[in-house]
C-alpha cells in the first residue's frame, strides 16, 4: 500500500504536514476530508514497511480499452440506474459485464469487478482503468463512497458528462463548416492556377495581342505554381514541421496557446467554452462535497492550454493561502468581472455551489451567443473571399478573351 506525504489546512485554517497509507490518490483524499482536514499538497513518497502492492490478477487479459464519451455517458448512467435499484456494487458492474452486446464497456466493468472483489474502492479501481476515468470522475466517485450517495453522485455525473459533451460538440460544429470550405476554396484556386489558366494562356497567345495587366498576372501567376509545385508543397510542408517543432518546445507551446486565445472570432468562443466548462466542473465538485481547493487542482490537471492552466496554478495557490475564488480571480487578471462579481455574491451569502452553477449557465448562455455569432460571420466571410477569388479568375480570363476576340475584329 503506498504511503502519501501531505500538506493540509486545518479547520481553524492551521497547516499540518504528515503521511498517510492508502490505496490510491483518491483514497488519501478522501481520508483527509474525514479528519476534516483540507488538502494543500499530495504525492505519493513510497510505500510503508512490510507493505507490497497489490498482484490480484484482472479479469481482463491485456491492455483495457479506452472508452469513448459515449460509452462512458452510457457505462455511467446504467450502473447508477442499477445502483438505484437496489443492487450492490459488485452485481450491477456484473449486469454489465454479461450484456448480450460486445463492446469496450465489458472488459471495463469485469477488471472493475475484480478491482472492488480484491478489496479496493471504486474510486481506486477507477483509477486503475488507464485514461478513461479523468481525476475528475474519480473523485467525485470517492465523495460518493464516503458520502453514502454514490448513484445520486452518478447521476450527477451524467448531467454533467452530458452539458461537456454538448459544449464541445457545438464548438466544433460551428468551426467544422467554415474548415471545410476554407479547404475547397484552396483546391478550387489549386485546379483553377494549375488546369484551367494553362489552357488559356495557351489559347490567347496564339494571337499574339497584348494581354491586359490582370490577365498577364495571372498567367505568370499560374506558370510559376506549374513550374515550381513542388518547391510550394515543400515550403508548406516545411513550415508546417517547423510550427509543430516550435510549438512542442515550452516557450513555442506558452506563446501558442495564449494566442489561439487572442484569435479574432474563434478566440472569444475558446475562452467562454473554457469558463462555462471550468465553472460547470467546480460546481459539480464543490455540490458533491469536494473542497474548493481540491476542485480547482482537478480542474488544473484536466487543462490542456498551458496558459489556462498556469492561471488555475495561480488561482489555486491564491485561495491555498486563503485568499477568497473571488480574489484569487480577481487577481490573477484573465477572468471576465462579471465571474467574479457572480462567485462573490455566492461567497457572501455562503452558496458557492449554487453561484458556480449560475455563473456556469451565465457563461454557458454567452458560448451560445458566441459561436451564433461566429457561424454568422465565418461562413459568409469565407465564401466571399472564395467568389472574390473566383471573380477576379474569371474577369481576367474574360478580359484576355475579349481583348483578343476585338483585335481579331479589327483586323
Amino acid at each position: 500500500m503506498p504511503d502519501f506525504s501531505y500538506k493540509a489546512l486545518s479547520a481553524s485554517g492551521a497547516a499540518t504536514n504528515g503521511t498517510l497509507a492508502a490505496h490510491s490518490k483518491s483514497d488519501a483524499y478522501r481520508q483527509l476530508r474525514a479528519k476534516g482536514l483540507q488538502p494543500v499538497h499530495l504525492t505519493e513518497s513510497g510505500t510503508l514497511p512490510g507493505t507490497k502492492k497489490s498482484s490480484s490478477p484482472a479479469a481482463f487479459d491485456g491492455p483495457l480499452p479506452r472508452l469513448n464519451t459515449t460509452q462512458l455517458l452510457h457505462f455511467t448512467e446504467e450502473l447508477a440506474e442499477l445502483l438505484e435499484a437496489g443492487l450492490k456494487l459488485e452485481g450491477a458492474l456484473k449486469v454489465i459485464e454479461q450484456r448480450q452486446e460486445k463492446s469496450g464497456v465489458q472488459p471495463i466493468a469485469a477488471h472493475l469487478r475484480q478491482k472492488v472483489r480484491d478489496g479496493f474502492s471504486f474510486s481506486a479501481a477507477l483509477e486503475e482503468c488507464g485514461k478513461t476515468f479523468d481525476p475528475l470522475y474519480c473523485n467525485l466517485v470517492a465523495a460518493g463512497e464516503a458520502s453514502g450517495a454514490l448513484p445520486q453522485i452518478l447521476k450527477r455525473q451524467c448531467a454533467y458528462l452530458t452539458l461537456i459533451g454538448d459544449l464541445r460538440r457545438r464548438v466544433v460544429s460551428s468551426l467544422l463548416y467554415p474548415a471545410i470550405v476554407f479547404a475547397s476554396a484552396i483546391v478550387l484556386m489549386f485546379v483553377f492556377l494549375t488546369f484551367l489558366v494553362p489552357q488559356l494562356s495557351v489559347l490567347l497567345g496564339k494571337t499574339g495581342q497584348k494581354l491586359p495587366l490582370i490577365t498577364r498576372l495571372l498567367i505568370s501567376v499560374s506558370e510559376f505554381c506549374g513550374q515550381w509545385w513542388w518547391a510550394i508543397f515543400a515550403l508548406i510542408g516545411l513550415c508546417v514541421l517547423g510550427a509543430r517543432f516550435f510549438v512542442r518546445t515550452p516557450a513555442g507551446r506558452d506563446w501558442w496557446h495564449r494566442a489561439v486565445l487572442d484569435l479574432p472570432v474563434v478566440g472569444p468562443v475558446l475562452r467562454a467554452k473554457f469558463y462555462a466548462e471550468m465553472l460547470q466542473t467546480l460546481s459539480t465538485l464543490v455540490s458533491n462535497g469536494v473542497a474548493l481547493l481540491q476542485g480547482l487542482q482537478l480542474m488544473t490537471n484536466a487543462t490542456m492550454n498551458v496558459f489556462l492552466k498556469n492561471l488555475l496554478i495561480q488561482t489555486s495557490g491564491l485561495v491555498g493561502e486563503g485568499t477568497s475564488l473571488a480574489g484569487a480571480l480577481r487577481r490573477v487578471g484573465f477572468f471576465p468581472p462579471v465571474m467574479m462579481d457572480i462567485l462573490a455574491v455566492g461567497e457572501q451569502t455562503g452558496d458557492i455551489a449554487a453561484s458556480l452553477e449560475r455563473a456556469a449557465k451565465r457563461f454557458d448562455r454567452d458560448l451560445t451567443t458566441r459561436i451564433s455569432h461566429l457561424t454568422t460571420l465565418v461562413q459568409p466571410a469565407i465564401i466571399l473571399l472564395v467568389a472574390l477569388f473566383v471573380g477576379i479568375v474569371a474577369y481576367s480570363m474574360i478580359a484576355g478573351i475579349l481583348t483578343s476576340v476585338s483585335s481579331l475584329k479589327a483586323r
